[in-house]
């Protein structure tokens, strides 16, 4: 697992910085649309979506130049979705990774068009990915638009504000969560693959039902962590989601169970990579390393 982290760590720093190159600088010191932007995006985070785009590359001997427009509009979909998830409309947070959130740090209007720039700039991005030919660049925009809109991300966003102060069964959780989080998730591992030529349907179905396993796992270690972890790691209010009586994977089935269901996820994420050569090994970390994430 060391030597897992210390990937997943240049994994992060790759992306970190061609995070930094794909921003916009400051147009104005009076509009702070652009201030606002660049905040929000270099705020830290785990960088997990990223980074899967990278290791599910790897594995399929990609080379690195050309998953990084990927691993970017994917983090910048991430980012945006987080600006507007903290509006007062919608989850009403003032904290994000221990910092004010960017409502907070400027006003709502100017998180509202930071969130909605970025957007566009992650389809930007992958219109004008070089080293990419201009069929797979197609495929990856509907892939990205699919994960984050109507039919992915958003739906689920929506799904979680009309079931607060509701009790959902298990299948109704994690309906809401293969959208929500699961989408992007899954479009991380995907994407990458749609830039294999030829790559097979049979791969293309393992690699989708991995993804799927390990979504709903990060989702999962997200609800447990919301409670067991102190406020200085998680950089928000202990317990936020319980407090705002959001459903969560412990409330429904005990911390214990939430814990044990976790599990279920890796093994059956592991389960989809049984027939895979050892080159996939990197992806089987990945999914020991959310179950087993302490932030």
């Amino acid at each position: 697992m060391n030597s897992f982290l210390e990937r997943l760590q240049s994994y992060r720093e790759r992306v970190n910085h061609r995070l930094i190159e794909a921003l916009p600088n400051p147009y104005s010191e009076t509009i702070f649309l652009h201030a606002a932007m660049r905040y929000s995006l270099t705020a830290g985070g785990k960088r997990v979506r990223p980074a899967l785009v990278y290791a599910t590359g790897e594995a399929l001997a990609l080379d690195f130049p050309c998953l990084d427009s990927i691993a970017c509009a994917i983090e910048i979909i991430h980012t945006y979705s987080l600006i507007h998830d903290d509006l007062p409309a919608m989850d009403d947070d003032d904290l994000r990774r221990g910092q004010p959130t960017c409502h907070k740090k400027y006003d709502e209007a100017t998180a509202i068009l930071a969130g909605d720039a970025l957007q566009a700039l992650a389809f930007e991005i992958l219109c004008e990915s070089e080293g990419i030919p201009p069929q797979t660049r197609l495929h990856l925009i509907s892939a990205l638009a699919r994960a984050s809109g109507h039919a992915g991300m958003a739906y689920g966003q929506a799904i979680d504000l009309a079931c607060v102060g509701k009790t959902l069964e298990l299948a109704q959780l994690e309906h809401m969560h293969q959208h929500k989080t699961g989408a992007l998730i899954q479009a991380s591992v995907i994407m990458p693959a749609l830039c294999v030529p030829g790559i097979s349907t049979a791969l293309i179905e393992k690699l989708d039902t991995y993804a799927c396993a390990i979504g709903l796992a990060f989702q999962i270690v997200d609800d447990i962590l919301d409670i067991v972890s102190d406020t200085s790691t998680l950089g928000k209010q202990q317990g936020a989601d319980q407090a705002r009586d959001k459903p969560t994977y412990p409330a429904l089935l005990g911390l214990e169970g939430a814990q044990k269901h976790a599990l279920e996820m890796h093994e059956q994420a592991l389960a989809s990579l049984a027939e895979l050569p050892q080159q996939f090994d990197v992806l089987r970390e990945f999914s020991s390393y959310i179950i087993q994430r302490s932030y």
